[in-house]
């Protein structure tokens, strides 16, 4: 139209160009479940420790005596049973919906992990199955009256996480960065596409920030001078937590053992995400 404004938000025509609102995808869940505040726990890449985020944010906010749930997205990469020692395979109930399984403590979790025959066998889905999928984990899973659902959700900015930030709504996101300087670009896009998709940023982590002697105490920055800082100041958000290389936590992690780890590494993250 010629005197078109471009703001569909105010218009009533339904001309070959309006933009459709990221709102007008989103996904229900089954009849009878609740989900407060759904969090995504994102990154620009791989290999920065997303999983152990999520992992570390779901148990914090357990302590804090909140009912928690993971919805692990990571579905090519899936991590989140192996951390809480969850084998046993998901079921359905009389209704035809998933029914999570449940951590020691109580966490409810999802993962395409807990429905494969062998917890190694490859999921080689193209991007519409997994987007698929990440659905019915949402809207056709039992969710019984949760406070804080985190999402792991699969690093990068392509089909997957849109699948994600279209369908699924978000209050916000958390952002994971390892120290080094290609990491902080990275960030950058996953930032971007969270405001492009009008997502809120809730704060940046940063993992594996430093290592702790032992025998003295001194922070090592292993990785070079952190940027982190910059990167906050530069999208007005707040750092949530800087991460040790922590041994103690990989060792968890392998055993199943991580909500049963004693660390505050994310109590001030929590704190800004009871403000939502």
């Amino acid at each position: 139209m010629s005197d078109c404004t471009h703001d569909c938000s105010s218009c009533g025509e339904e001309c070959a160009e309006r933009q459709t609102s990221p709102k007008d995808f989103l996904e229900k869940l089954s009849a009878g479940s609740s989900v407060k505040k759904v969090i995504g726990v994102v990154s620009g890449k791989g290999g920065v420790g997303k999983s152990m985020v999520t992992s570390l944010l779901a148990c914090a906010s357990m302590r804090e005596g909140y009912k928690t749930a993971i919805l692990d997205g990571d579905i090519t990469g899936p991590s989140i049973p192996k951390a809480f020692g969850v084998k046993e395979n998901l079921v359905g109930n009389f209704e035809g919906l998933i029914v999570p399984a449940t951590t020691g403590t109580g966490i409810d979790l999802v993962s395409v992990n807990l429905m494969l025959s062998n917890e190694t066998d490859p999921v080689i889905w193209r991007g519409p199955v997994l987007g698929g999928v990440i659905k019915q984990f949402w809207s056709e899973t039992v969710w019984n009256n949760i406070d804080y659902m985190f999402i792991d959700m699969p690093p990068g900015t392509g089909d997957v996480p849109l699948t994600i930030f279209q369908s699924i709504p978000l209050d916000g996101i958390v952002i994971v960065a390892s120290p080094q300087e290609l990491v902080g670009m990275i960030v950058e896009k996953a930032a971007n596409m969270a405001r492009m998709m009008q997502v809120p940023i809730i704060g940046l982590v940063e993992n594996m920030s430093y290592v702790e002697c032992p025998d003295c105490g001194k922070r090592i920055e292993v990785f070079g001078p952190s940027h982190i800082d910059e990167i906050a100041a530069d999208y007005h958000v707040p750092v949530l937590a800087r991460l040790p290389i922590d041994p103690r936590l990989a060792a968890a992690c392998d055993a199943g053992k991580i909500e049963f780890t004693e660390n505050d590494y994310m109590k001030d993250a929590i704190e800004v995400i009871k403000q939502l």
